[in-house]
């Protein structure tokens, strides 16, 4: 079964339910600075997940396009990939965890003809610090099912990862409960790290067991969340039912909502009895041409091939959603995916210009239901073709400073109580080495990975110092994230009151440029936090304090005049050809879209936007005056206005 027929079923199956089928949404989120890619089919669905209606009704499900950028030195074993897909389905405050474990169970067992003896459940064992108890419903449910098909379901509580190494699994255990680092599911992580504003719950992951020995290099012993390979998970429902408060308490949902995901490829692997994910149709198609292209064989070869294959596919995924490579945000990770593929590829001795080639055999077993890679199919090769030049020029500068780089010369040494010393039982070794600096100038300049430059260091008799280069690639990244955090990032920093409030003002703003600058204004991005607004803005020069001072006044009056924030929903087209709906990104919609209405208490519209995220549901609930403290140049043709709201 392949992963387009599992996919199908799954929407099919869903739709049998009373679930309208949506697409994807784009691997750039909107309006979620919390990260760089939707990296999960929930993203998209917060808004609607905090209350705000969604356009296809309470049920909805969908396979979202997924991309994890954590995952890309996991890439290499069976089962990890970093571009993916997420069947979801969610229930907006309509059903809840019985409904959906039923379902859960009937789709896997009936509908893809899953042995329910390979399928292992875990759930919450609740937490005492936040004050969350543990979850009692979710493993009867599991247990009642299994009955059906003549399956006694234990259940026994693991606690942490790294007591499920110590514990194993008891004589018909099958139903686990583990603490909230392993069962708890917010876009922030366990509770005690999530944000006032942030919806999370409890959850109950399904884990397929393949049956394969288990590694004890990972632990003494094997239990469902064991990295050793013989559990996969397949599926996690959540039970969204808690918000975070601002004293950091939480307090229930007024309606409790479902967020599924399971990954797709992981599905057709169990559905095929492999435990390796690159066995699939989707994956194959590209090992077969890797393997024409080397004369190699995959078995062989692992890494090699699942590097190129995973790095390809989430390689054309992102360019076809407008995503090029580049030195910077989303466009770092695809040159990034690219590189790395062309020098497997190298390693594998496949000739040099066939990575757009590769492209063709990902973009053929997905066109039909993502048709833009069809549409964009001559774009995305070209991006590819031209970043392998780029980077093939790269290596051969980079050689040439490999050539250059001066040998130091070092004693072998030994470490007693933390301190190196000299190995007196033998006499000192000279060993020609490759130092920590030059290995790290070479990564950052030249873009040389640690694994090329040990490569051509042991053609040549040399070594690299390769613990010194990961400290100092441990300094780099931690340099990185701090820088990062004071980066521009787009979106809401969280749901909280005072930021809806800010996102609201800024749909006025938008207007207030419109009205007094032009109609050639339109949004290119912002940031909204609890402390202020940033706003960029298509505009050629600077705009005059005078002018500022008019658009203050102008939000300000809306803000007194008072009225009402109302919500229209329409197709993307009607919204489009229509010229009274402003809007940005509109690629990065459904074909079902939410216009917002901001209309004053005397009949008056200030403003009618295209948006996905919270607003007030009147004008007056934005609190103090608006106040522009800095309008500034972002980029060439963008500007940027800092503002804030002030009691």
């Amino acid at each position: 079964m392949t992963g387009n027929d599992i996919r199908k079923k799954y929407l099919d199956f869903m739709a049998s339910k009373g679930h309208a089928v949506i697409p994807s949404s784009a691997l750039v989120p909107d309006n979620d600075p919390t990260t760089l890619f939707t990296g999960s089919g929930m993203q998209p669905m917060v808004p609607y997940l905090l209350g705000e209606t969604h356009p296809k009704g309470v049920r909805v499900t969908d396979s979202q396009k997924c991309f994890r950028a954590d995952d890309i030195e996991e890439v290499g074993d069976n089962r990890h990939t970093t571009f993916f897909e997420m069947l979801g389905n969610w229930s907006f405050g309509d059903y809840f965890k019985g409904e959906q474990i039923n379902w859960m169970f009937e789709f896997l067992v009936d509908e893809l003809k899953l042995d329910p003896k390979n399928i292992y459940i875990t759930a919450f064992g609740g937490d005492e610090k936040a004050g969350i108890p543990i979850d009692e419903e979710a493993p009867k449910i599991w247990q009642e099912l299994f009955a059906t098909k003549g399956i006694e379901a234990k259940v026994a509580n693991i606690g942490s990862e790294t007591d499920g190494y110590e514990k194993g699994m008891g004589d018909g255990e099958r139903i686990f409960y583990y603490d909230s680092k392993k069962n708890w599911w917010s876009r922030a992580g366990v509770p005690a790290n999530m944000p006032a504003g942030e919806p999370g719950g409890p959850d109950s992951e399904m884990f397929y067991d393949f049956g394969t020995p288990h590694d004890p290099k990972w632990g003494e012993h094997c239990h469902p969340n064991c990295d050793c390979g013989r559990f996969v998970e397949i599926g996690n429902n959540v039970f969204m039912q808690y918000v975070k408060q601002t004293d950091g308490s939480f307090v229930e949902l007024e309606n409790k909502n479902i967020d599924f995901g399971g990954g797709l490829e992981r599905m057709a692997a169990a559905v095929n009895g492999d435990s390796d994910v690159f066995k699939i149709p989707e994956f194959w198609n590209v090992i077969e041409q890797i393997q024409t292209l080397s004369g190699k064989k995959y078995e062989d070869n692992l890494e090699a091939f699942r590097v190129i294959t995973d790095h390809i596919r989430g390689a054309v995924f992102m360019i076809g959603d407008g995503i090029t490579p580049s030195n910077s945000e989303q466009g770092y990770f695809v040159r990034r995916l690219l590189r790395r593929a062309i020098r497997y590829s190298d390693i594998l001795e496949i000739p040099a210009g066939e990575m757009k080639n590769l492209a063709e055999s990902v973009i053929a077993k997905y066109q039909n239901h993502y048709t833009i890679l069809e549409d964009k199919r001559e774009e995305i090769k070209a991006a590819i073709a031209t970043e392998e030049e780029q980077f093939r020029k790269t290596l051969e500068n980079g050689l040439k400073q490999f050539n250059k780089i001066s040998l130091q010369v070092h004693v072998e040494t030994k470490m007693e109580d933390g301190k190196k010393v000299i190995d007196k039982s033998k006499p000192p070794v000279s060993i020609k080495s490759i130092s920590a600096q030059n290995a790290f100038d070479l990564f950052t300049t030249y873009g040389f990975p640690i694994e090329l430059t040990e490569e051509i260091a042991a053609e040549k008799g040399l070594v690299v110092d390769k613990t010194g280069f990961e400290a100092l690639m441990a300094e780099h990244r931690e340099k990185s994230r701090a820088g990062s955090e004071q980066k521009f990032k787009g979106g809401l920093a969280d749901n909280s009151e005072i930021v809806v409030q800010y996102h609201t003002s800024t749909h006025l703003m938008l207007a207030a440029l419109r009205h007094f600058l032009g109609e050639h204004i339109h949004q290119a991005g912002s940031n909204i936090t609890a402390e202020r607004m940033r706003f960029d803005f298509t505009h050629p020069e600077k705009v005059e304090r005078e002018t500022l001072d008019k658009i203050e006044d102008w939000v300000n009056n809306a803000i007194k005049t008072g009225g009402e924030v109302t919500i229209e929903t329409m197709p993307k087209t009607q919204a489009e050809n229509d010229p009274t709906v402003e809007g940005s990104f509109w690629d990065r919609y459904p074909d079902e879209v939410k216009v917002y209405t901001v209309r004053g208490n005397d009949g008056t519209i200030f403003s009618r936007e295209l948006c996905g995220g919270p607003h007030v549901e009147k004008i007056e609930d934005i609190k103090g005056a608006f106040k522009i403290k800095k309008e500034e140049s972002s980029s060439a043709g963008v500007r940027r206005i800092k503002a804030v709201l002030e009691n």
